[in-house]
């Protein structure tokens, strides 16, 4: 559990910092619908973890002002959870720096439920299954009012997105690091960025 809370301390080191340098959106994989699988034991002390944090959140909102909102399905949760992640979501609205938490996430299980909600207003009559478009679609998502990200951070060494934002990433730049998340911080998001600036992003052009 020490590495999760050391994890937890480097996020809000990296939420500030970015924030600092004028970063309109972090999105951060906090847990995803395949984490489930790890003991018992270890599920348990990430959720105390997690209530936690946002518990310190929630205390020092005014304080370091940064919107929280939360992809996933949060009906997982302990009724307590949910009720921390809503209250940082409502008392957050009007900020202007936002941190989106991957919880209880995965990124082929978003799609398959934005397929479900989208097949259910069809069947409504809301639509027809020809409305559909990769903008209609999208509105369907959890994050529907979120711009796609522009980069996409692996640290760990590991070489795989591990099911994250699938739909969002179809043209983000990906830098993988062989740094531990706990290990990482603003130098790491530093030297990120200055890979990304030189990348050149054709979006599927010449």
């Amino acid at each position: 559990q020490a590495g999760h809370k050391v994890g937890a301390e480097a996020f809000r080191t990296i939420a500030n910092y970015a924030k600092s340098i004028g970063l309109k959106y972090l999105t951060v994989y906090a847990f995803s619908t395949e984490n489930w699988k790890r003991s018992e034991e270890e599920v348990s002390g990430i959720m105390r973890l997690l209530g936690k944090y946002l518990q310190e959140a929630l205390r020092d909102m005014e304080k370091n002002r940064v919107c929280f909102r939360f992809f996933g399905d949060l009906s997982r949760l302990s009724p307590q959870l949910q009720k921390l992640c809503a209250e940082a979501v409502n008392q957050s609205a009007e900020y202007d720096v936002q941190v989106n938490f991957c919880l209880n996430y995965g990124g082929r299980d978003e799609i398959v439920r934005a397929a479900r909600a989208f097949a259910q207003d069809v069947s409504d009559g809301k639509y027809s299954s020809s409305d559909l478009t990769e903008e209609l679609l999208s509105t369907y998502l959890y994050s529907k009012d979120v711009p796609d990200p522009e980069l996409i951070i692996r640290p760990s060494g590991e070489l795989r997105t591990s099911n994250f934002l699938l739909w969002q990433s179809a043209y983000s730049e990906f830098v993988f690091m062989n740094v531990l998340w706990p290990d990482f911080g603003p130098k790491d998001l530093d030297e990120a960025i200055a890979e990304y600036q030189r990348r050149n992003r054709r979006f599927g052009g010449t």
